[in-house]
């Protein structure tokens, strides 16, 4: 499948790491910590964690601790599909295309449940045809990108004159949990709100459409399920909490490497690695398993907007293909991963 547009959208509320801390230092939840707690906050949002701000749709800082259950499912209702709207709006012009000609809609998320799920809700507010495939993928965590449109090539090929709409939408500021578990608390660090979008189609744009022919393809999942306890969501008092073990950059750079030693040898070589933005650690982790391979567009994601778990990956194509796209005869390699423990990867060359 080829790629026709790609746009991305953020909550118009954005915060340091810094104004991050001191919205900690004011709330209730402060309270409830221990001093221990309180320390690693600190050491983590005043020093270099590889994040300079990110962006929150939830942005009634006061009480952003003390949301109940049923706030945060609203929340999460009303601002999810706004945001994945907004990203699929701007794919749409980018495309030079009206809602109403999608065949398709698959849309991922982990953050929050609705059912019917998002693509419902946006295919109403975006004037979708009544006809048009929706399809929800929930449960997939942070990697949960590449398998969306791993669905979407199916879609794809089932209907080769279609035109599909792919968006990867999540309101982590909706499942921001404190505890005095080392994992809550540098979750909370981390996460932040975003959304991209994707339209594909069977066949390549037209010249001069102003979308480079990037063609998608050679799909491969890799996943763990005795790791999963160690990056996972559960429900406590009602509210998501995301579970993460120290060992989670070690896990991510040897499933990331398991996967590149995978890739066909008689296949293009691969130019650049486009992976998911988890982390600082993460991120050097995987470097260090890939060595000579830099994550300069995964690392800017990471830097402007925190890691906004499933649309992330999709965050740093965007960036990576500012620099143009991977020359003839050329792949990047597209990287994702998360709860399971699972990591998903596809190939982008023109």
């Amino acid at each position: 499948m080829f790629l026709h547009a790609l746009a991305t959208a953020l909550p118009e509320t954005t915060l340091t790491q810094r104004e991050c801390l001191d919205v900690i230092a004011r709330s209730s939840a402060r309270g409830r910590l221990s001093a221990r707690s309180r320390a690693l906050l600190q050491t983590v949002l005043s020093k270099d964690n590889g994040i300079d701000r990110r962006h929150f749709a939830l942005d009634d800082f006061d009480r952003l601790f003390d949301y109940t259950p049923d706030e945060l499912n609203a929340a999460f209702r009303r601002a999810a599909p706004a945001l994945a709207g907004r990203a699929l709006e701007a794919a749409l012009a980018r495309a030079g295309l009206r809602a109403d000609q999608l065949d398709g809609l698959v849309v991922c998320t982990c953050t929050g449940y609705l059912c019917p799920g998002i693509t419902s809700y946006v295919a109403e507010a975006l004037g979708l045809r009544a006809n048009a495939f929706l399809q929800d993928l929930v449960g997939l965590g942070c990697g949960a990108a590449v398998p969306a449109l791993r669905a979407t090539d199916a879609i794809l090929a089932a209907q080769p004159d279609a035109t599909v709409a792919c968006v990867a939408v999540e309101i982590c500021s909706a499942a921001i949990y404190l505890d005095d578990d080392p994992g809550v608390l540098i979750s909370a660090c981390l996460f932040g709100d975003g959304a991209a979008a994707t339209i594909w189609r069977a066949t390549p744009p037209e010249p001069g459409a102003g979308a480079p022919a990037l063609r998608c393809h050679g799909f491969n999942t890799l996943h763990r399920p005795t790791e999963r306890d160690k990056l996972r969501f559960e429900l406590r008092d009602g509210k998501l909490r995301n579970l993460l073990h120290k060992t989670v950059p070690n896990l991510a750079a040897e499933a990331v490497a398991e996967l590149f030693a995978a890739e066909p040898a008689d296949a293009p070589p691969i130019g650049r690695i486009v992976a998911h933005a988890g982390g600082r650690d993460v991120i050097r982790a995987i470097e260090k398993a890939l060595p000579g391979r830099r994550l300069d567009a995964t690392r800017e994601v990471l830097r402007a907007h925190g890691n906004m778990s499933s649309p992330s990956v999709l965050f740093a194509l965007e960036a990576a293909l500012r620099d143009g796209p991977p020359p003839p005869g050329e792949d990047w390699w597209l990287v994702s991963f998360g709860a399971g423990f699972a990591a998903h990867s596809c190939r982008l060359g023109v």
